[in-house]
């Protein structure tokens, strides 16, 4: 049976990789994603992977927080934090150690470092649209956001399962709706595709003064977009995208394209 699936898998790939060449890899995720769901019979195969996940990076929020609390560069430290919990990703090859990550980004200098810019912008912004990336990684994205604590902050998520991607449940179990507003924008890619967002989440996209774009599926989604509200912020995690920022792979980014 399960070779049954695989065979019927891989000849939809095929066909999939032939009638979408020239579009992007998140539209190409999503096309995949929900033949993968339709032949499991199940509309999120990753749930266990995302719960735990959240939980393991919830037993970390509280001595984080306590940490924050006593850093002398706060903004800095949750900024770190939250670029290092980009490494929580099931649809990027390899294995990921979160604690080595963190371990990692607090020794690191960023490859790109606009971070100076990116909290200028926070005090100056009305309103903020933060995209959300992967389940258990939205934990340390809450912490960012306690930390900065802007009352006109929008949490956006997937508008349903796609790989390890946060939906509204996810947001919901870690109490990002705690802090932030938060919505989906409407779509099933790993990614934010302008063109497929729904209407409401563009009404909140195009009214914002700052974008804070989390991950590489996001930067991936919105890389040819010439927009200064856009900071992405990423651990790059494959070559192409490496080469694209000119950088190094597993180097952390804290990207703005205008500045």
């Amino acid at each position: 049976m399960a070779d049954n699936y695989r065979m019927k898998f891989k000849s939809f790939y095929d066909d999939t990789m032939i009638k979408y060449a020239g579009n992007s890899t998140p539209v190409i995720h999503a096309v995949l994603n929900r033949e993968f769901c339709r032949l499991l019979g199940d509309n999120d195969p990753y749930r266990d992977e995302k719960k735990q996940s959240n939980q393991t990076t919830l037993q970390l929020y509280h001595k984080f927080r306590k940490e924050l609390l006593e850093s002398m560069n706060p903004f800095g430290m949750a900024l770190r934090l939250a670029i290092a919990g980009n490494i929580i990703d099931y649809g990027a090859p390899g294995d990921f150690d979160i604690h080595a990550t963190i371990q990692k980004v607090f020794s690191t200098d960023f490859a790109i470092d606009h971070s100076v810019q990116l909290e200028q912008r926070i005090k100056s912004a009305k309103n903020i649209l933060y995209l959300g990336d992967n389940a258990g990684e939205i934990v340390f994205d809450k912490l960012f956001i306690e930390l900065i604590m802007h009352p006109g902050l929008t949490f956006a998520v997937r508008g349903s399962a796609v790989l390890n991607d946060a939906t509204a449940s996810d947001a919901q179990e870690v109490g990002m709706d705690m802090v932030a507003d938060v919505i989906n924008n409407g779509y099933d890619a790993p990614s934010t595709i302008l063109s497929e967002c729904s209407t409401e989440f563009l009404e909140v996209y195009n009214n914002a003064d700052l974008i804070i774009s989390k991950g590489q599926g996001n930067f991936e989604g919105l890389m040819f977009e010439n927009d200064p509200r856009i900071f992405f912020l990423l651990m790059v995690k494959c070559d192409v995208v490496a080469e694209k920022m000119g950088v190094t792979k597993g180097n952390f980014v804290v990207y703005n394209k205008t500045i």
